[in-house]
């Protein structure tokens, strides 16, 4: 594997940054995930090695996000902190992405639509929030959502006053830290190191004993009895896993003019996952934030994500004595600081300028996320907008039907459609042809036929691709000409068009087939003047 050595300055100070921001939400989404500090800091070193070596956004910084750890925190909870489980679901899910990647999925991924990813996001801020809320009042909340939700109360009721003060003091920091120190001390690292400064002379509780030195081998433990839930658990991490890094790709492209591989992506993020359970840290994917603190501060390429981890190795080869004092508090500032930040503030001041559906759509898929599960929200989500879309190209596809006969294509057709118009109704479909537009077809061809037209073209020229509904609704129109006496006729099918309806051809070998419009209406004019003659006669 080849690095681009022409940006290592760059690349160093960019890691190094990268690094220094990752270590306090390192630690503090370990501890959300219920597993622990240090296995956050071993997944962003994992996952951000890794990932940076075998994966195709360069720039992008990978390690622990919160729509991981809020999957792993519900994992934790159903398996009472069994660490052996907890570390087999991220090798698996890690497994899962390298065979998403493989397969070619990650271009797919990208496919989902806004409003479902701005909901889950969303849904996922106020989950870490709701999580906090106890801790923040001195207390330790029931896991899951649900049950912190309705601790809620009780808190309140019993509000340690001082730790409440240190973890809003932290938030505040965090909040409003100079950007002219930001670029030396991030933020979020003052208001770590401050609060826990302020709280030596207090009584709080904080993370105590905590191991230093090489983490140390996990060999996947598979345990019958919740095999399910770890399995489930792990296709969960791995979906979110690549859209929360294909999204940041997005954006790391947007910043250097570049373009990312999303099946590349994907592997090397499996591989940073497996990796990551192996060495008992917890699951990650790509970070915006910390992406974006690595691109402006110049990192180019991927030994800028090598260098982030890195430095995180150093630090936590000596940190666990001073990581051990941080209070409880301090991380749950920070937390709320994340769960605010991933929030989509940007989509919620708008959503009423846009379509009514799509901020429906988006509310459902925050419910769903808060109060059910992560992937049904999202496979709720994707199928209604999916059923939308159809909907919206459907109606788009039957409106097409009231463009002829205003549009003909040139002035002999148009010519030769004003001397038989009286006897033929001519529909003239616009697009591929689908079974969203399969169910109105019918119906809306009965509407517009002339009563007493003896002719009915149907043409196909602007129609590149037909599905089997499309071609059964044909099959109906057809019924509905004969049973009123009128001749159909087609024209304009191309070579994909016709393999659709062969069967049809077969069943109908009476109604005549031309290459285009004017050949079709050519044949009317011939009937109507050969019955004319005959009349005559």
């Amino acid at each position: 594997m080849k690095f681009d050595l022409s940006h290592l300055r760059g690349d160093i100070t960019g890691g190094l940054t990268a690094g220094i921001v990752a270590l306090p939400l390192a630690l503090a989404l370990g501890v959300a995930s219920g597993v622990g500090p240090m296995a956050g800091l071993y997944g962003a070193i994992a996952v951000g090695f890794f990932a940076a070596l075998f994966g195709g956004t360069p720039s992008q910084i990978s390690g622990p996000t919160g729509p991981m750890v809020v999957v792993l925190a519900g994992l934790a909870a159903s398996l009472s902190g069994d660490v052996g489980l907890i570390f087999t679901a991220v090798m698996l899910a890690g497994v899962f992405q390298i065979l998403l990647g493989l397969t070619g999925v990650g271009q797919y991924i990208r496919l989902v639509p806004y409003p479902v990813i701005s909901g889950f996001m969303t849904g996922i801020g106020a989950i870490i929030i709701i999580l906090q809320i106890g801790r923040l009042m001195g207390h330790e909340p029931p896991g899951g959502t649900i049950g912190a939700l309705a601790y809620i109360p009780t808190a309140l009721a019993d509000i340690d006053f001082v730790t409440l003060a240190l973890g809003l003091g932290t938030l505040v920091i965090a909040y409003n830290w100079p950007p002219a120190l930001g670029k030396v001390v991030p933020g979020a690292l003052a208001a770590l190191i401050i609060g826990t400064l302020v709280s030596l002379s207090l009584t709080t509780p904080v993370l105590g004993n905590i191991p230093t030195g090489l983490p140390a081998i996990h060999i996947p433990v598979f345990d019958k009895a919740n095999m399910w839930l770890i399995v489930e658990a792990a296709m969960i991490l791995a979906f979110l896993g690549a859209i929360d890094s294909l999204l940041t790709s997005l954006v790391a492209d947007n910043m250097t003019r570049s373009r990312h591989d999303s099946n590349k992506e994907l592997i090397g993020q499996g591989i940073g996952n497996t990796v990551s359970g192996l060495l008992g840290g917890i699951a990650g994917a790509g970070a915006t934030m910390r992406t974006v603190v690595n691109i402006r501060s110049g990192g180019k390429t991927r030994l800028s994500g090598m260098v982030h981890a890195l430095i995180l190795l150093a630090i936590v080869l000596g940190l666990g004595p001073l990581a051990a004092k941080i209070p409880h508090a301090v991380l749950a500032g920070i937390l709320v600081k994340v769960g605010l930040d991933i929030i989509d503030w940007s989509y919620l001041k708008r959503a009423h300028k846009g379509p009514r559906w799509d901020f429906v759509l988006m509310l459902t898929v925050l419910g769903l996320t808060v109060f059910v599960d992560l992937i049904t929200a999202v496979g709720v989500g994707v199928v209604f907008a999916s059923l939308a879309y159809v909907r919206q190209i459907a109606q788009i596809q039957i409106e097409e039907l009231n463009r002829l006969p205003d549009d003909m294509g040139n002035d002999e057709e148009k010519a030769l459609f004003d001397t038989i118009k009286k006897h033929v109704t001519l529909f003239s479909f616009g697009g591929p042809l689908s079974f969203g537009a399969a169910a109105d077809l019918g119906h809306r061809v009965r509407e517009k036929v002339k009563p007493k037209s003896l002719y009915m073209v149907m043409d196909f020229t602007r129609v590149p691709t037909l599905d089997v509904s499309a071609a059964m609704a044909v099959e109906t129109v057809t019924s509905d000409a004969q049973a009123a006496g009128r001749q159909l006729i087609i024209c304009g099918v191309n070579e994909r068009v016709e393999k659709v309806l062969a069967d049809f051809y077969q069943h109908h070998p009476d109604i005549p087939v031309f290459t285009n419009r004017l050949d079709a209406l050519r044949h009317v004019q011939q009937v109507l003047s050969g019955q004319s003659a005959e009349k005559t006669a």
